[in-house]
């Protein structure tokens, strides 16, 4: 194995290793920034596990820091929400609305910015 492919393996173990360091449970929420241009390359980011991988999209890539505190802001914003104890265990999104909540984040970003859907949330 070249000196480099074990080099980015390691730092690509470290950074997911911090990632799931902030998330423990399901009542967990985080931010985290891979503030390198590095982790655009798609030869790097592909030995980032899957799950952080299918977080990763590509409208919040390469933001100038003003835009990625809005970004931040609007995340955090959305899951302060208060969580029900009794949820706990129970999932109340299909695939379907996870992705349309997905696209509505992406239209957001995009500056098409639309109220967000709630009834998706109340179920």
């Amino acid at each position: 194995i070249r000196e480099n492919d074990f080099l980015t393996f390691d730092a690509m173990r470290h950074a997911a290793q911090c990632v799931g360091r902030v998330l423990r449970g399901k009542t967990d929420y985080g931010l985290m920034v891979f503030a390198d241009k590095r982790f655009q390359r798609a030869d790097k980011r592909n030995k980032l596990p899957k799950w952080i991988n299918d977080c990763l999209v590509e409208t919040s890539s390469n933001l100038s820091t003003d835009m990625a505190v809005v970004v931040a802001r609007k995340f955090l914003r959305s899951m302060a929400q208060p969580f029900e104890q009794n949820q706990l265990g129970v999932s109340l999104w299909t695939v379907e609305d996870i992705e349309s909540r997905q696209r509505l984040e992406k239209r957001q970003v995009a500056g098409v910015d639309e109220p967000m859907d709630v009834d998706v949330a109340v179920r």
